[in-house]
């Protein structure tokens, strides 16, 4: 009897301790998560393939007036506009962040995030790391997350293997991606993308917004 007695004392004990938790924990607000890294880090792989696997995030479509790919299609990877429809979409404050990159200009749209925000999804948004630094400045409560090669030797290899740039823009993009590794300690977190292991990087992203989930102090996202 008395042992019984004692079990139901410490199950007693752990519900109230669940309630008064449950009274003081801060509930956590959608998350606005950057992804960025350098080109041909795997950014979009990542995120198509968490597409696929039905992870419960808004992915927002960045807009570019940059030709597209054989294998890319307009609404999935970019959504691809002409330079002239990119200037309208400034002058009307459409864009979040914008920047020109290699020649060609890139944009996250405004009004898909502040709708997804305010329907309480977490929103994941890739962008180049000129617009990380930008988004910084605008939402500094936003989550940062940086996607790195296990090696620039590595990701060299990644962007022959994929034969959509001369090689020229090879050696600039190579350039630029030892820079864009210096700017790593802008972010809040790194995730390397080993290539062969594009699920653990997933699970890291996953598990990053689980740990951003149970902060004591939430983020709190103002757009």
């Amino acid at each position: 009897m008395a042992q019984r007695s004692s079990r139901s004392w410490k199950r007693k004990k752990k519900e109230v301790s669940c309630n008064h938790t449950a009274q003081i924990t801060p509930v956590a607000g959608p998350l606005l998560i950057i992804v960025s890294g350098p080109s041909g880090v795997g950014k979009d792989a990542i995120l198509s393939l968490m597409k696929e696997k039905g992870y419960p995030f808004e992915f927002i479509t960045t807009v570019t007036t940059r030709p597209k790919r054989v294998n890319e299609r307009d609404g999935v990877h970019y959504h691809f506009v002409s330079a002239e429809k990119f200037q309208a979409m400034l002058k009307q404050s459409g864009l979040l962040e914008w920047a020109n990159v290699y020649g060609n200009w890139y944009g996250v749209p405004k009004q898909p995030v502040k709708e997804a925000l305010a329907a309480g999804r977490d929103t994941i948004i890739k962008v180049d790391m000129q617009g990380a630094a930008t988004i910084k400045k605008i939402v500094p409560e936003a989550v940062f997350i940086f996607i790195a090669p296990p090696s620039i030797e590595e990701l060299l290899n990644r962007l022959k293997q994929r034969s959509t740039e001369s090689q020229f823009d090879l050696e600039v993009r190579t350039r630029a991606a030892e820079g864009e590794m210096k700017q790593v300690f802008m972010f809040d977190y790194i995730v390397v993308n080993k290539g062969d292991g594009i699920d653990e990087a997933i699970a890291q992203i996953q598990a990053i917004v689980t740990a951003e989930k149970c902060r004591v102090n939430p983020r709190r996202i103002t757009l």
